[in-house]
């Protein structure tokens, strides 16, 4: 008799092995349990093996139904993806074999409905940075200066700043584990960037952006959107963005970036 598997989104049961969820390095683990609470009407009755393309088209009918864009639904297909290729490779039943014996291809949706990001004016930059509360505004301006993502900054460490006594200054590497393409990142401070550093050193033993003694894990939260809407840009239509590693270091401020979001 063939023992159902257990359920993608759901707790194992007790008689499979032990497991621990690794949630992706540059994923947070609140992100990706949102998405698996999404997941859940879809696929969260079916076994593992039952869990393929043809099982998600509801769940990807749906999403768009609700106007959802086909990046921010393809974050929960790579959750999905990341589950069933641990499920076919490293999560072990009782007898050492896998839960299932091969991962099916998840393939993302065509990112066709992107919007271009938006830059913004030099007077624009000034009036979302003017609303912006002093710990948001000070990781703003550092990632401007620096050319760095979201996750970067809000995880960036004091363990990770390598001094540069030639130079009297410091530069930050980031371990590829938490960057996008897994190469560690060197971080180099222009005169406003090393400011916002100064400003903020001594204030945490180990993470350099806090608010309230207690590290940011997300920009994009209720106080950006509020100062978003404030600032005159409406609060579902754009959300901070990189600019290119290295563009403008030797100006005083960089021109910011935004970009649409679902």
């Amino acid at each position: 008799m063939t023992r159902a598997l257990p359920s993608l989104t759901t707790t194992p049961r007790k008689d499979y092995a032990p497991i621990t969820w690794r949630p992706s390095p540059n994923s947070p683990l609140a992100d990706e349990a949102m998405h698996l609470k999404q997941l859940d009407p879809f696929i969260g009755a079916l076994p593992i093996e039952g869990v393929h393309m043809g099982s998600l088209q509801l769940f990807i009918t749906a999403r768009r139904g609700q106007g959802v864009k086909s990046k921010t639904i393809n974050l929960a297909l790579g959750v999905v993806r990341r589950i069933l290729n641990l499920a076919s490779t490293e999560w072990l039943d009782e007898n050492s074999l896998t839960w299932i014996e091969s991962a099916p291809k998840i393939k993302l949706l065509p990112r066709t409905d992107a919007r271009a990001p938006y830059p913004l004016s030099w007077d624009e930059q000034t009036r979302l940075f003017s609303e912006l509360p002093a710990h948001l505004w000070r990781m703003a301006l550092f990632k401007v200066n620096t050319g760095t993502r979201e996750q970067e900054v809000c995880q960036l460490r004091w363990d990770w700043e390598v001094p540069v006594p030639e130079l009297g200054t410091s530069v930050f590497i980031i371990p590829g584990r938490r960057v996008k393409n897994g190469d560690d990142r060197l971080v180099v401070l222009n005169r406003v960037a090393r400011s916002v550093i100064d400003e903020v050193r001594g204030r945490h033993p180990d993470y350099v952006f806090t608010f309230e003694g207690l590290p940011i894990t997300r920009m994009n939260k209720s106080a950006w959107r509020k100062a978003r809407i404030r600032a005159g840009y409406p609060v579902s239509a754009y959300t901070i963005s990189s600019i290119p590693s290295g563009v403008g270091l030797g100006r005083r401020v960089c021109p910011l970036r935004i970009g649409r979001t679902s």
